[in-house]
């Protein structure tokens, strides 16, 4: 502390000074005001960063429609693709007990086809666009964790595309009944996905 500004060491005969809690209290206005504007103006754009509004699914989705193969047009890359240099496709196949078996394969580097199969169930009644998908052996699926959530979250009318995902975002796949997509498409499909709340960025073409 200076001793100069410490009251106990001022001599007895010393005018008497306001200026410095003057100054002082200005000073600590002016702060606590640029503080008020500072809070203000994160406030007001805070909104533009929040967090996107819950993920949204499709009403409802013709399920015996929905069967067949789908090929993979684009997705956000995941470490259990990471094999699949193209050609990648999905064949689902509507079993007697409601399940649907799921088909993945794709090319690798290589050239090679590799597979997987795995299972699917309906969250909901028999038109949900909610599932959920497991690829770990039969023998585990009683374990919540080997399900993974499988959402329809866009389809077009004429089930020729299909846009699916889950609750947080971390994956998404854009899927057409023929190899390619219409250009247009492709890009409306990107803007709406903006719109709700994918990055773009994250988004890779695949190869056909």
């Amino acid at each position: 502390m200076n001793p100069t500004l410490n009251p106990a060491t001022r001599p007895l005969n010393a005018p008497h000074r306001r200026a410095f809690p003057t100054v002082h209290s200005a000073l600590t206005c002016m702060a606590g005001g640029w503080l008020a504007l500072t809070l203000s103006a994160f406030t007001a754009i805070a909104p533009a960063h929040a967090e996107p509004a819950p993920l949204q699914t499709v009403p409802s989705v013709d399920v015996p429609r929905y069967m067949g193969t789908w090929h993979e047009i684009a997705k956000y890359p995941n470490w259990f693709q990471r094999k699949c240099a193209s050609s990648t496709q999905a064949t689902y196949t509507l079993q007697a007990d409601g399940r649907v078996q799921v088909l993945n394969r794709c090319k690798t580097d290589k050239g090679e086809w590799t597979e997987a199969m795995g299972a699917a169930r309906q969250i909901g009644g028999p038109n949900s666009p909610r599932l959920k998908v497991r690829f770990a052996p039969e023998w585990l699926s009683f374990i919540p964790l080997v399900w993974g959530d499988y959402w329809v979250i866009d389809l077009d009318p004429n089930y020729q595309w299909v846009v699916v995902s889950e609750p947080k975002r971390e994956y998404l796949w854009i899927l057409s009944r023929t190899p390619q997509i219409p250009a247009a498409i492709y890009q409306d499909l990107l803007g709406k996905l903006h719109d709700r709340g994918f990055d773009l960025k994250r988004i890779e073409p695949s190869r056909p």
